[in-house]
């Protein structure tokens, strides 16, 4: 495949100052991890933006997360229909396989996912809305929470309250997975919903008691 390139030089470098440092300082630890396997006890989808940094968040070391990221951390509902689905299969594996006590789901802010789908919604961006839209296809999990949010005035509160309806969206449709749902019952497993503050570094979980969020 003459397209595929060797990597930038100053990833090689990064690569190699890595190695000589932080991989030799916990060689041991790392070569555990590799004959061991993993085992860890959270699985977190996450948004795909480079911005959202989950184990700095909370000071996570390699192996303590299973950790997936799509487009806007959104959880499509079940649906055995024999196609490919890639988060459903990370779910799958992480409760599964893994089985995790614990299931995050981490939105956040100023996520462009979100922003495009409230423009999709509002009319605003047609090239989301064709069919070949990868993007646009992907939003549509979240399109029905639009409603809720339309009538807002502010259009940064709007995109910020639609963003946190992501994350309900994604909690929602996690229980449609029969045999998630069946963990979550006996307490084996529990979902948890987060919203992150990237400019000020906050913190929000959701109280489906109230069903609203709050700091944590």
């Amino acid at each position: 495949m003459k397209e595929v390139k060797p990597l930038p030089s100053y990833l090689v470098q990064r690569y190699h100052g890595w190695k000589a440092t932080t991989y030799k300082e916990n060689s041991s630890w790392y070569r555990k991890l590799a004959s061991e396997g993993q085992h860890p006890r959270a699985m977190v989808i996450s948004c795909c933006d480079s911005r959202v940094h989950v184990t700095s968040i909370f000071g996570a070391d390699q192996g303590e997360f299973f950790i997936h990221r799509n487009i806007a951390a959104l959880v499509p509902a079940f649906e055995p229909d024999g196609a490919h689905h890639g988060t459903s299969a990370a779910v799958e594996y992480a409760v599964e396989v893994l089985k995790v006590s614990h299931l995050i789901v981490l939105g956040h802010s100023s996520c462009g996912g979100v922003l495009g789908c409230k423009d999709m919604c509002s009319g605003n961006a047609p090239e989301l809305d064709a069919k070949d839209s990868f993007v646009g296809r992907w939003m549509d999990i979240l399109r029905p929470k639009y409603e809720l949010v339309k009538d807002i005035a502010d259009s940064a509160e709007q995109v910020r309250q639609l963003e946190k309806l992501a994350v309900v969206t994604s909690l929602e449709n996690l229980m449609t997975f029969p045999w998630l749902a069946e963990k979550v019952g006996s307490g084996s497993l529990t979902l948890h919903g987060l919203w992150t503050d990237i400019g000020e570094g906050g913190l929000e979980y959701y109280d489906p008691a109230l069903t609203e969020f709050a700091a944590v």
